[in-house]
């Protein structure tokens, strides 16, 4: 199946999803990688504010390459980076704030309990950092620079973005799993 969303999404919008579902998603998306995580888990314990809305969003592990022009940023490169960094500071962040869903590449690791009911993978293929810049509109703003260009949090205005694969359904299903519990049976069938 093909689903096009617009954020911010609705859990009703992801509950349908099946691993091998092609999503496409327009509307604002947050990039974050390990400092980002760890800043918002941090503030989020402190009971302090975000600076940004994390209702129904969509969160991109992505650490772009941004120039400025004339006072506006705008994308140069976007591509997903390793998802498994983020996954153990996951299932608290989804228990804190409700992200609807996760796009990277390279899958997560015991993340799926997090995620059931709750929140989707979707894998953007790597190296596809071209792609992804085309999809992407508007920088609007950005947060935390002061961690990095890559480890800040970018708001990105998307259109189409995609063709994002679920790579773990809100059923637990994980793609990633699977396709390794696959290969591992061929090649233990061929007795190499």
């Amino acid at each position: 199946m093909e689903y096009h969303l617009t954020t911010p999404l609705k859990k009703e919008d992801i509950l349908k999803f099946n691993t091998g579902d092609v999503v496409y998603i327009s509307g604002t998306i947050f990039t974050a990688r390990d400092e980002a995580h760890a800043r918002i888990l941090e503030l989020t314990e402190k009971g302090e504010e975000l600076p940004f809305d994390l209702e129904g969003s969509v969160i991109y592990h992505c650490g772009p390459l941004m120039q400025k022009r004339e006072e506006k940023w705008e994308v140069v490169a976007a591509g997903p980076t390793t998802s498994a960094r983020m996954s153990k500071m996951t299932p608290l962040l989804l228990e804190k704030h409700n992200v609807l869903a996760l796009i990277g590449k390279g899958g997560m690791t015991n993340v799926s309990e997090a995620l059931e009911d709750s929140c989707v993978y979707l894998a953007f293929t790597g190296g596809c950092a071209a792609l992804a810049a085309e999809n992407i509109k508007d920088v609007p703003t950005v947060h935390w620079l002061d961690l990095g260009m890559p480890e800040a949090v970018w708001e990105l205005t998307v259109e189409n973005f995609g063709p994002l694969i679920v790579g773990i359904d809100t059923k637990c299903s994980d793609l990633f799993s699977e396709i390794e519990e696959r290969a591992g049976k061929v090649l233990s069938d061929l007795n190499i």
